[in-house]
């Protein structure tokens, strides 16, 4: 299985955060799933450090280097995800998550999310 990993999931796997799921546990260390990672995840983060975000204490490099250390590979931001946007539903207003639905709908993957906006979206979103 090929995965695209939310901000969310992204942050909370480099914590190692209480809040990931067991079953996004399980599917993160299944060596048989295949990772990526949206360059849009470290956009929305580099945003948030750059704004000094009290709840963002991040570094997007950290996680960027992360990501790649544990096997996850950058998916750059192409014009037909941008595209493929303005056909989703109205259900989230955030524009980085749209992206990555966007994302995982053009590319075929399945977009890990912890969170229940995106989880109501069609196509191959995963809610763990």
């Amino acid at each position: 299985m090929i995965c695209l990993l939310d901000t969310q999931i992204a942050i909370w796997a480099l914590l190692d955060d209480r809040r990931l799921s067991s079953q996004a546990r399980e599917i993160l260390s299944d060596r048989d799933n295949e990772f990526r990672f949206s360059v849009c995840t470290l956009w929305e983060m580099a945003i948030k450090r750059g704004l000094k975000k009290p709840d963002f204490p991040y570094d997007p490099r950290e996680i960027q280097r992360f990501l790649i250390r544990h096997g996850c590979e950058e998916l750059a931001i192409q014009s037909e995800h941008v595209l493929k946007v303005e056909s989703l539903p109205p259900i989230h207003k955030d524009p980085f998550d749209r992206l990555l639905i966007a994302q995982a709908m053009v590319e075929g993957i399945i977009l890990l999310t912890a969170d229940p906006l995106i989880a109501q979206y069609p196509g191959p979103i995963k809610q763990v």
